[in-house]
């Protein structure tokens, strides 16, 4: 009895250790909020010289990520609009005011 015990307790084991294992993994990709500004400078100067483009250099490109990183930290939209839907509800809004006044 004591050595099917045994094997029930090495397979537990096994996939308790398996799927701690999976756990630490699934969790290993970075977040923005773990890049502090130092990094986020060398982020920007990699990320100028891999996209090749002479219109972004590596300050734009820093800018660009800060940017992303503050709206990051806003809440979720209600609703996702396009930009040619967004200027168009606004010039109706304008107009809507216009007609009020």
């Amino acid at each position: 009895m004591g050595s099917e015990f045994s094997m029930w307790l090495l397979l537990v084991g096994m996939v308790a250790g398996g799927a701690l294992a999976w756990l630490v993994l699934a969790e290993s990709s970075r977040r923005d909020e773990e890049i502090d500004a130092r990094e986020l400078r060398a982020e920007a100067t990699w990320l100028a010289d891999t996209v090749g483009d002479p219109r972004l250099d590596a300050q734009l490109a820093e800018d660009i990520l800060a940017a992303h990183r503050r709206y990051l930290g806003f809440p979720p939209p209600d609703a996702l609009i396009s930009p040619d839907e967004l200027a168009a509800l606004e010039r109706q809004a304008s107009d809507a005011a216009r007609a009020e006044a």
